[in-house]
């Protein structure tokens, strides 16, 4: 029997007709295995996952291997996007037995939940004869497998001691310039990025540089050297394979140091925080290729992943058809078939496709090392190639809507919306958010997920009540909705209330969720940021916006723990040394005031964006009592407050019945200014305008 048909998770679903008698994470599947006197097997995986996919096919579908572990174990199948917190801490002890850890993930536990093997994927006889070698030692050598669980559950005790600073909160400033001249000694000049292959999009770390170079900017050092690390790195993911040149998004990683090949599954989260990366690129530099991939990436993030609800689609899968990346590449001859031969062959330069190759099979991975000389002859070539490749078999799309992930695509959709005068963005942005409050929270709670309207059973975790509250700040900044504020405001209080370690830190679930054998705390970034610098932000910016000194000092103490990531890790630290960039300048509080369809407010508006130091938080209203401007691209199916407010907007008002613009820091407040020069004099911003 298969109990998985009723799961909200796609990645489960697609167990659900395998002959494995697979249970989900549950009570009641511990309760079998002890009652049947049977270790337990976990596996956890999720739906874009490559060799997900292949230990599926080989071992999952195979009869003769699912009668060899339904006859020797209790099987429980998990998804890591689902339960974050049972990957966390069956993955520290993958990777303190073996050395490694990675997707899938295979746990061979006691019914105690206690593990004593651990692997990542297995080819079929190998797995077979592994199953049979645990059940023959759970019968034969019970003594020998719990003295193995407890050796592993003793270093699991030591990965579960949180990381601890030193108070006071460290100086930020040489924290942030140490880890530049770290990142630098780690940097590839020739290639972009960090380290060797395989490469990850380094988002929060890019976050954190471009920041500093806007502080040492502001000192009237024009922070070259971590300026140079954004744009070489920025410029060779955009050009390579990893981006995708005819739709946009990206790709999960490079395998090679080229960014030539990716891992071609493409996350929300990625290209939520690389489309916010290279729009605060832009505004930096005024790069046109940072704008141009910003307004792709937003474009790509609404077309490809919005879902009929509002929210976005976790994922996108890295096979179809059967193949890896059979969707995204490409032969000569294909070029040809469809462009024609002379138009194939200018395709082929283009884009970089060779008779050989660049991936397998004689494909190739499109790239775009250079701009075209004949723009126009470009676009069309690139049109009709895009409309061939939809004629294939799409890649599957998990359609979860994850709440940490759909916040940070809140945020980045908000800020494009605003800068790149799109508002499809910023509405998209609202329709995301007024998902999660209709759907998702609940008294100050969230779900982890949902899918087709149904709130999955998962509790939320740190990095959503924190991602969520970031996004609902972000989007009231751009669109004047002050109920977005509120809610955010309830978020952080579930933050405080329930996660909090008693030390400033924070635990990775709440008090009240489920013990598993340890709690998790792990301040250090993953490819998303650590839900402790992803509270930390959240509450500093919800502090400067509503002058709540315990919501600073929360976020101050937070970052406790960033020096002695930052000084050893610092491609772990990226979202923690952002927000430290953000509490070096403050942060500065912007308050525009004016009528919504005054032009004059709007310029002041981008202006506060475009201009404003790292991490401003920006309120807009009308001018009166504090209220809110009716701006265009509100949630629909959710209905702000009118009487609720930004207390930063408390007594600003219009100055001679003119828009006006308030600069404060901790709500002391310069003279106000009426126009866009005299705010970016007032805000000091170390870079001219962006060209549109």
């Amino acid at each position: 029997m298969n109990r998985l048909s009723d799961a909200t998770s796609p990645y489960l679903l697609q167990h659900a007709g395998n002959p494995v008698d697979w249970w989900p994470w549950s009570a009641e599947a511990f309760a079998q295995a002890r009652e049947r006197d049977v270790p337990v097997l976990l596996s956890v995986g999720y739906s874009a996952c490559h060799w997900c996919h292949v230990m599926a096919h080989e071992s999952f579908e195979d009869a003769e291997t699912a009668r060899i572990m339904n006859d020797n174990l209790v099987a429980i199948k998990v998804d890591r996007e689902e339960r974050p917190d049972v990957d966390a801490v069956y993955m520290a002890a993958t990777q303190a037995m073996t050395g490694q850890g990675g997707w899938p993930m295979t746990v061979f536990m006691t019914p105690a939940g206690e593990p004593f093997y651990t692997g990542t994927y297995f080819p079929r006889d190998y797995f077979q004869r592994l199953v049979l070698g645990v059940a023959q030692a759970w019968r034969e050598d019970r003594g020998g497998v719990h003295g193995q669980a407890a050796r592993v559950a003793a270093l699991l005790a030591e990965h579960a001691a949180p990381w601890r600073g030193s108070p006071p909160v460290p100086d930020l400033a040489a924290v942030g310039d140490q880890a530049v001249t770290t990142l630098a000694s780690e940097y590839d000049p020739a290639r972009g990025g960090f380290g060797r292959a395989p490469k990850f999009p380094p988002s929060m770390v890019l976050e954190f540089l471009l920041r500093h170079s806007e502080r040492a900017g502001r000192a009237g050092d024009e922070g070259g050297q971590a300026l140079a690390m954004v744009t070489g790195t920025c410029a060779a993911m955009a050009r390579g394979g990893m981006y995708d040149q005819l739709a946009g998004g990206f790709a999960r990683y490079s395998v090679d140091a080229d960014w030539v090949v990716p891992h071609f599954e493409k996350m929300l989260y990625d290209n939520a925080l690389l489309a916010r990366v290279y729009l605060h690129l832009w505004r930096r530099t005024g790069d046109p290729l940072a704008r141009r991939v910003a307004h792709e990436t937003a474009r790509w993030l609404v077309r490809e992943l919005g879902t009929p609800e509002g929210g976005f689609a976790a994922a996108l899968d890295a096979d179809s058809d059967g193949e890896e990346g059979r969707f995204y590449t490409w032969t000569p001859a294909e070029l040809t078939a469809v462009l024609g031969g002379g138009d194939g062959e200018y395709a082929a330069q283009a884009f970089g496709v060779t008779p050989a190759g660049t991936f397998e099979h004689g494909r190739s991975v499109l790239q775009r090392l250079a701009d075209p000389a004949d723009a126009g002859r470009f676009a069309q070539v690139r049109a009709a190639l895009l409309a061939a490749r939809e004629q294939r078999v799409r890649p599957g799309r998990d359609d979860k809507v994850v709440a940490a992930w759909n916040g940070l695509a809140i945020a980045a959709l908000a800020e494009c919306g605003l800068l790149l005068a799109e508002p499809a963005f910023t509405a998209a942005a609202g329709n995301a958010a007024a998902l999660l409050a209709r759907l998702q929270l609940r008294d100050g709670r969230l779900a982890r997920s949902s899918r087709a309207g149904v709130a999955g059973p998962s509790a939320g975790v740190l990095e959503d009540y924190a991602c969520v509250a970031q996004g609902f700040l972000a989007l009231s900044g751009v669109t004047g909705q002050p109920s977005w504020v509120a809610l955010a405001g309830e978020l952080l209080e579930t933050v405080l209330t329930r996660f909090a370690d008693g030390a400033g830190g924070f635990y990775d679930t709440a008090d009240d969720g489920e013990a598993l054998i340890y709690r998790p705390s792990d301040p250090t970034d993953g490819p998303t940021p650590s839900g402790t610098f992803a509270a930390a932000d959240a509450l500093l910016s919800y502090g400067a916006l509503t002058g709540s000194a315990r919501h600073r000092q929360a976020a101050a103490a937070a970052l406790a723990v960033l020096a002695p990531i930052a000084s050893q890790f610092p491609r772990a630290a990226g979202a923690g040394l952002a927000v430290a960039e953000a509490m070096l300048a403050g942060p500065a509080e912007v308050a525009v005031v004016g009528p919504a369809s005054d032009p004059r407010t709007l310029a002041l508006h981008e202006t506060a964006l475009l201009a404003a130091s790292p991490g401003a938080v920006i309120a807009v209203g009308d001018g009166g009592a504090g209220g809110p401007a009716a701006t265009a691209g509100g949630a629909a199916g959710w209905a702000p407050d009118p009487a609720g407010g930004v207390p930063l907007l408390a007594g600003r008002g219009l100055v001679a019945g003119a828009p006006a613009a308030y600069v404060c820091r901790d709500f002391a407040c310069q003279l106000p200014v009426t126009g866009p020069a005299e705010l970016r004099a007032a805000l000091g911003y170390p870079a001219p305008p962006p060209d549109s």
